[in-house]
C-alpha cells in the first residue's frame, strides 16, 4: 500500500485511488462539490483544492484538485496550507455571488452539501453586494421539484441523469456563468430514476416534490432503516415520519445492493402507507367491533373448523411463518398463481443447491458481460437493469483503457478514450426494452424459443447435449454469443418469471454451468415478482390450485388470507370459487381491496413504517426493516402479532400479550432448517452500546412537547420498544451503529446524504461492520443436474389462440406504489398488444377493443400494435389499476 504524508503524517492508503478519496477515506474533512464516488472525477468545481508537494524538502509546492491527483507513494501533501484554504474559501465565495440567501425556506435547509462545505471552509460573510443572476424554473413533472438559481453549476445532475442512468430529457443549455440544468421545455422527467437528483444534487435546486407536500425539516423526522417494497431487489431504505405520517423514502447506502440509488418507485411509492383506503378497525361481518369483541368471534371460529392458512409474497418473513406456525405446514398454501409458484421453486432448487453463485447488483455492475434471457428487467427490476448498465459502461472503459492505462475515477479521460466502446450484453426478451439501445445484440422471440438459443449458447461453451432441429440463424446467433462469453471471466446471466418458461429458467442455469466448467467464474440472478416471492417461495408452501381442491372437498373450513388481494395474484373465477367455498373467510391486510370485501373478518395490519419484519431478496439476501414510529390507532399491529394471538386462543394460552420479535425469528430457524442464520440479519432487540439504545431521532430533533401539546402540555414518556435496539426518541448511542441498524446517516460537519462516507469502510466500499442482511443460499445441497438436458420444441402459433404472456411498467404494476398519486399519474393505460401480422388477421388497427376469453373469463383492452413482438402471442398489462390477475403462460382465444 502507498504510503503518503500529509501535514507531515504518514497514512497507508489503497492504490489506485485518488487523493481526495483517500483523505475522505482517513477521515480528514475536504471540501468537494462535483465528485461524487459513483460518478469519478471532473474537476469542475475547483473546491477539493491540496497543496501537494515535490518531497519533504520543499517548503513551496502547488496546488492541485485533489480528485485528479492519483495517490502515490511518498506523497506530501497539505490540507491546511493556508494558500490550500485561502484557494477552497474563495471558490465558495464566488459560488455564493448568485446563491440565494433562501436558506431558512429553502428545502435542504439544514441537510444542505453546499451548507456543510461553507462551513467548513470558514466562509461566512457575504461582500457581494450586486444583482444576483436569476432564472426561470421548470415543471418536471410530480417528483421533483426545479429552482435553478440554487445551482452551483457542478454538473453533477447531468452527469448522473445522462451519462450513469441514461437519461435524454435533462441537459445542460448556454455557457459561461449563464448555464442551465433542465430540460428542452417544461415537462415530466422521463427517466425511472430521476429521484435521485434530489440526492444528488448538493445544494436545493433538485428537491422531492412529494415531501413538500407536507413538509419537515429533515432534523425533524423520526427515522428507521427499511427495505423497498415494491419489488425483489430488495434496496436499502431510510423512511422519515413526522406527526404520524410518512413523509419521504431516502437512500440507505448498501455497497453490495443499490450503492447510493434507488428508482422513482421505490423513493416515491411510499403514500399507500398514508392513504384514506386504510383499515384501521377489526370487522366482523363488516361491521366495525373493537378488540375484545374480535378476539371473542375469533375464539368461536378458530376453535370449531379447520383451518388453512395463504401465504403472500408481500408480508415479511415473520408473518407468513406465525400464519405457517398457525394452522400447520400440511395446511399452509402460497398465494400465488400455480405456475408462478412452480416457477419459484425450480428457482430456489437451483440456489440452494449452491453450484452457481447468486449475482448481487455490485456483482452486476462489475461483470465483464451480461446475458439476459427473457426478463424485461428495466419494469420488473429497474435497478437490476441501473446495474446491468453500468457494467456495459465500466466494461467499455476498462477496455478502451487497456492500452492507455488511466484509473477507473478519472471519469472524463476514461470516456475521451472509450468514446463507443460497450461491454458485451445480450438483451433475449419477448418484445423490445429500453436496455435494447445499449445492448451488443438484441433478440425478440416466444419463451421457448429464448430457452432454446440459451441451450444452444450453453453447448457452444460446454458440449453436453444433442442438438435436433435447431435452425441454423439460431445455431449462428448461440455460437456468437458463446464466444463472447469465453473471452470474459466473471459474467452473469439475468432471467426471471416473467415469461411463465420453466425451460428459460433451466437455459440460464445450463449457460452459468457451462461457464463455470469452461473455467470461468459466472453468477445468475434471476428476478421474481414481490418484495418476498423469494421467502415465500423458500417456505414450501402448497400450491394454490390444492387449497381450492381442499375446500371443494371440505365443508368447514376457515380460511386465514395474509396481506394480498388474491384477484391480483389469480384469475377472478378460481378465487370466486375458492372463497365461495370457505366456511369463514379472515383476512388480513393494510389496504381495502377486492379480496378484503369477501372477508368475514377483516383485521387491520401494519405497513413496513408501523411493523418490524425481514424480507428476502431475489439473491436470498435477508434484510431486517424496523417500525418508523408507532402509530395513533391501536389496532394497526404486524400480522405476526395478530396470528400470534389466534394460536393463543386456540392452545388456550391467550394472555392479551404480544410475542417479542426475537422469539419468532428463533421459532422460524428452528423449524424450517433453510432459514438458519436469518436472525444474524439484524442485532437482537437486546442490543446496546454501553448500555445505550440506538436512537430514531437525530440529536437536533425539535418539538416533540409542543406537536402533542394539544392532548398534554407534559412531555409524554417515550414508547418502549421490545422489537428492536432503536428507541423512539433522540436520546441514546451517537457513535456509528451496526450497518443494518443505521437510521440515518449524520456526522458532526456532514448534515447532508454524504455523511455516509464517514459509515464507510473507504469510500465508495462497504460499510463500517459490512454491508446489511444475510445470503441464505451459501451451502450447496448438492441436488441439482450437471446440466438440464430437456429442450423445448420450437415455438408453434395455434389456431386461434395466443399465448398469453404479462407486460409490467415501473409504474403502476406494483400492488402499493400505485396508491401515491405521482406513481400513478405516471401509470399507463392497460392494453394489450398483438403483432402487426395477428392485428391484421383480426382485423383490428391501435386503440381497437379486443377481449381475450380465458378459463371462464373475459377480458377487454385496446389494442397496441408491438412491431418487435412475435406472432401468437398476446402481451397484457399486469398489475395496472382495473386490471386482474390472468392465466399467465397459457392459451388463450381473441375476438374483436
Amino acid at each position: 500500500m502507498p504510503k503518503i504524508f500529509i501535514d507531515n503524517t504518514s497514512y497507508e492508503v489503497k492504490a489506485g485511488k485518488n487523493v481526495l478519496e483517500a483523505c475522505l477515506t482517513l477521515g480528514f474533512d475536504l471540501p468537494y462539490f462535483c465528485w461524487h464516488p459513483a460518478m469519478g472525477s471532473v474537476g469542475a468545481c475547483r473546491q477539493c483544492a491540496v497543496k501537494v508537494y515535490k518531497d519533504e524538502n520543499d517548503t513551496s509546492g502547488k496546488i492541485i484538485m485533489s480528485c485528479m491527483e492519483g495517490v502515490r507513494d511518498g506523497m506530501h501533501l497539505s490540507i491546511d496550507d493556508k494558500a490550500a484554504k485561502a484557494f477552497r474559501e474563495q471558490v465558495i465565495e464566488w459560488l455564493m455571488t448568485n446563491h440565494p440567501h433562501d436558506c431558512p425556506v429553502c428545502d435542504e435547509g439544514g441537510s444542505c452539501h453546499l451548507q456543510d462545505m461553507t462551513v467548513m471552509t470558514g466562509h461566512d460573510y457575504r461582500r457581494y453586494d450586486y444583482k444576483k443572476r436569476t432564472y426561470v424554473n421548470q415543471y418536471l413533472g410530480p417528483f421533483i421539484h426545479h429552482e435553478m438559481n440554487r445551482c452551483i453549476q457542478c454538473y453533477r445532475c447531468v452527469r448522473f441523469y445522462k451519462d450513469y442512468a441514461g437519461g435524454k430529457d435533462l441537459n445542460v443549455f448556454a455557457a459561461h456563468n449563464h448555464v442551465y440544468f433542465g430540460r428542452e421545455k417544461d415537462g415530466t422527467l422521463e427517466s425511472p430514476f430521476s429521484g435521485n437528483l434530489a440526492e444528488v444534487c448538493p445544494t436545493g435546486v433538485f428537491t422531492d416534490k412529494t415531501l413538500r407536500q407536507h413538509y419537515t425539516r429533515k432534523w425533524d423526522l423520526t427515522s428507521a432503516p427499511s427495505v423497498c417494497q415494491h419489488c425483489s431487489v430488495g434496496c436499502n431504505t431510510i423512511a422519515g415520519e413526522r406527526y404520524g405520517g410518512l413523509r419521504n423514502i431516502v437512500n440507505r447506502y448498501n455497497a453490495e445492493v443499490n450503492g447510493y440509488f434507488l428508482c422513482d418507485r421505490g423513493r416515491f411509492g411510499y403514500e399507500f402507507v398514508n392513504s384514506e383506503n386504510r383499515i384501521t378497525k377489526p370487522q366482523v361481518m363488516h361491521q366495525a367491533v373493537d378488540e375484545n369483541a374480535l378476539m371473542h368471534h375469533l375464539e368461536t371460529v378458530l376453535t370449531n373448523h379447520s383451518l388453512i392458512g395463504i401465504g403472500s409474497p408481500r408480508a415479511s418473513m415473520e408473518s407468513n411463518f406465525a400464519l405457517l406456525d398457525l394452522v400447520g405446514k400440511e395446511n399452509f398454501f402460497c398465494g400465488v398463481y400455480n405456475e408462478e409458484m412452480m416457477l419459484e421453486r425450480r428457482i430456489t432448487d437451483i440456489l440452494d443447491s449452491g453450484k452457481i453463485p447468486v449475482a448481487s447488483l455490485k456483482q452486476i455492475e462489475d461483470a465483464d458481460a451480461v446475458v439476459i434471457l427473457g426478463e424485461d428487467i428495466w419494469n420488473t427490476a429497474p435497478m437490476m437493469a441501473l446495474a446491468v448498465r453500468q457494467s456495459v459502461m465500466k466494461t467499455g472503459g476498462r477496455e478502451a483503457t487497456e492500452k492507455t492505462p488511466m484509473p477507473e475515477w478519472h471519469e472524463l479521460a476514461v470516456k475521451e478514450l472509450q468514446q463507443n466502446t460497450k461491454g458485451f450484453m445480450v438483451n433475449v426478451t419477448v418484445t423490445e426494452t429500453s436496455l435494447d439501445e445499449i445492448a451488443s445484440l438484441n433478440i425478440n422471440a416466444a419463451p421457448d424459443d429464448i430457452a432454446r438459443l440459451g441451450f444452444a449458447i450453453a453447448n457452444h461453451i460446454h458440449p453436453s447435449l444433442e442438438l435436433k432441429n435447431f435452425e441454423e440463424a439460431v445455431l449462428a446467433k448461440a455460437k456468437t454469443i458463446a464466444d463472447e462469453l469465453l473471452k470474459c471471466s466473471n459474467p452473469v446471466i439475468i432471467t426471471g418469471t416473467s415469461c411463465y418458461n420453466d425451460p428459460v429458467l433451466r437455459a440460464a442455469f445450463d449457460i452459468a454451468a457451462a461457464l463455470k466448467a469452461a473455467g470461468k467464474a459466472p453468477a445468475i440472478a434471476f428476478v421474481v415478482p414481490e418484495c418476498n416471492s423469494m421467502g415465500l417461495a423458500m417456505m414450501r408452501g402448497h400450491a394454490f390450485d390444492t387449497a381450492v381442491r381442499r375446500v371443494n372437498r371440505e365443508p368447514n373450513v376457515t380460511a386465514v388470507i395474509l396481506e394480498q388481494d388474491l384477484y391480483r395474484n389469480l384469475p377472478a373465477g378460481i378465487v370466486d370459487e375458492f372463497l365461495s367455498k370457505c366456511r369463514n373467510i379472515i383476512v388480513l391486510d393494510s389496504l381495502n381491496n377486492a379480496t378484503t370485501e369477501k372477508a368475514h373478518v377483516l383485521i387491520p395490519a401494519s405497513t413496513f413504517a408501523e411493523g418490524d419484519g425481514t424480507l428476502i431478496s431475489y439473491e436470498g439476501r435477508a434484510q431486517r426493516y424496523y417500525q418508523v414510529y408507532v402509530p395513533d390507532n391501536k389496532y394497526i399491529r404486524e400480522s405476526w402479532k395478530w396470528l400470534s394471538r389466534m394460536k393463543m386462543i386456540i392452545s388456550g394460552k391467550a394472555n392479551g400479550h404480544d410475542p417479542h420479535h426475537d422469539s419468532v425469528i428463533s421459532s422460524l430457524e428452528t423449524a424450517l432448517r433453510q432459514f438458519a442464520g436469518i436472525s444474524a440479519a439484524a442485532p437482537s432487540s437486546g442490543f446496546s452500546i454501553h448500555g445505550e439504545q440506538i436512537p430514531r431521532e437525530p440529536h437536533r430533533y425539535s418539538g416533540r412537547t409542543a406537536m402533542l401539546a394539544n392532548r398534554n402540555v407534559s412531555e409524554p414518556k417515550p414508547v418502549a420498544d421490545g422489537d428492536s435496539p432503536l428507541s423512539f426518541t433522540m436520546e441514546g448511542y451517537q457513535g456509528t451503529p451496526p450497518s443494518s441498524a443505521i437510521p440515518f446517516f449524520w456526522k458532526p460537519g456532514w448534515n447532508s446524504p454524504q455523511a455516509v462516507n464517514k459509515y464507510q469502510q473507504e469510500i465508495g466500499g462497504d460499510l463500517i461492520g459490512g454491508n446489511p442482511g444475510v445470503r441464505l443460499f451459501v451451502k450447496s445441497s448438492g441436488n441439482m443436474p450437471e446440466f438440464f438436458k430437456d429442450y423445448p420444441e420450437h415455438f408453434r402459433e395455434r389456431q386461434n389462440k395466443w399465448l398469453l404472456l404479462p407486460q409490467s411498467h415501473v409504474f403502476g404494476s406494483d400492488e402499493l406504489s400505485v396508491y401515491s398519486a405521482g406513481i400513478a399519474g405516471r401509470s399507463p393505460e392497460p392494453y394489450m398488444g398483438l403483432s402487426p401480422v395477428d392485428a391484421k388477421m383480426l382485423d383490428v388497427t391501435e386503440g381497437s377493443q379486443v377481449t381475450i376469453k380465458s378459463e371462464k373469463e373475459e377480458y377487454s383492452f385496446p389494442v397496441k400494435i408491438v412491431e418487435s413482438l412475435r406472432n401468437g402471442i398476446v402481451l397484457v398489462s399486469k398489475g395496472l389499476p382495473g386490471t386482474q390477475g390472468m392465466s399467465w403462460g397459457n392459451w388463450v382465444e381473441l375476438a374483436k
